[in-house]
């Protein structure tokens, strides 16, 4: 089986706090400065600063029990719906200064009972679907391929990556959503075909032209849980790849010139559709 030296480990923090300095650009960053190259340009000044919401964090911890395990799991978040009011024998409210001071107290990140339970379901949602199941059977998560495309350096994070499979390399990204009828639409909506045509290019550059191919596997966040995989077309990734070299190539130029519009500058006509 053909070996990938250049797909490193890198921690997460460190891998998004590379990006937020601006040594490496990623695919959302790019994908920022697509959507409004002001945008892009208040978050890396620090005039916006990076969230982290609730949201975020139940996602990143539904990645880690998917993508790397119960084990892994275990040894990053504890589950706990936290203290149990004596009086009621049931949890402290979340607002409560007993609930606070046993969260400042605790050194990992807190899953509650409730959240586990439902990371589960989709857990196995994932697990009893025949081609999910087979693109995660081998491989590794989290890798990180850091190299310049055009003279601009880059990163890629990728959530899953299977050296060999039906005989081809592979990239796997992990998305959830509300309504898997819908996935395909919302896909061209948050830029995942650009984000896996990044992804792709980044990889090519990286092994001297072999170019993985890309899958996305979907789950709803609510019953029946259903998952879906889709593999991305050349023809798509290609399409994807020069909208991300035109952005790269006007990324370059408001550097130039220190000007960043919003993109809505020139009067734009609505008619009928």
């Amino acid at each position: 089986m053909k070996q990938y030296p250049f797909i490193v480990d890198i921690p997460a923090d460190e891998y998004h706090e590379a990006a937020r300095r601006g040594e490496f650009l990623s695919s959302h960053l790019l994908g920022d400065f697509r959507a409004c190259p002001r945008l892009y340009r208040k978050r890396m000044s620090g005039e916006i600063e990076p969230t982290d919401t609730a949201a975020y964090q139940t996602g990143r911890a539904l990645h880690t029990l998917i993508l790397e395990g119960r084990a892994k799991f275990d040894a990053e978040y504890l589950i706990s719906s936290g203290p149990t009011n004596p009086k009621t024998g049931e949890p402290f409210g979340k607002t409560t200064k007993a609930y606070r001071e046993w969260l400042a107290s605790q050194k990992r990140p807190i899953v509650s009972s409730e959240d586990f339970g439902w990371m589960l379901k989709l857990q196995q949602s994932v697990a009893l679907h025949p081609v999910a199941n087979a693109l995660l059977e081998h491989g590794r998560a989290e890798g990180t391929v850091r190299i310049a495309l055009n003279g601009e350096p880059c990163q890629i994070r990728m959530d899953w990556f299977n050296p060999d499979f039906e005989g081809r390399p592979v990239i796997v990204d992990l998305k959830t959503c509300d309504n898997l009828s819908f996935f395909e639409r919302d896909a061209r909506k948050y830029g995942y075909p650009e984000q896996l045509a990044f992804y792709r290019e980044v990889f090519k550059a990286a092994s001297d032209g072999v170019a993985p191919d890309t899958y996305i596997v979907g789950i709803e966040k609510r019953e029946p849980y259903r998952c879906g995989v889709w593999k991305l077309t050349d023809g798509l990734l290609d399409q994807s790849a020069a909208t991300n070299q035109m952005a790269m190539s006007l990324l370059k130029e408001c550097r130039c010139r220190n000007e960043w519009p919003t993109g809505y500058e020139a009067l734009r006509i609505f008619d009928t559709i």
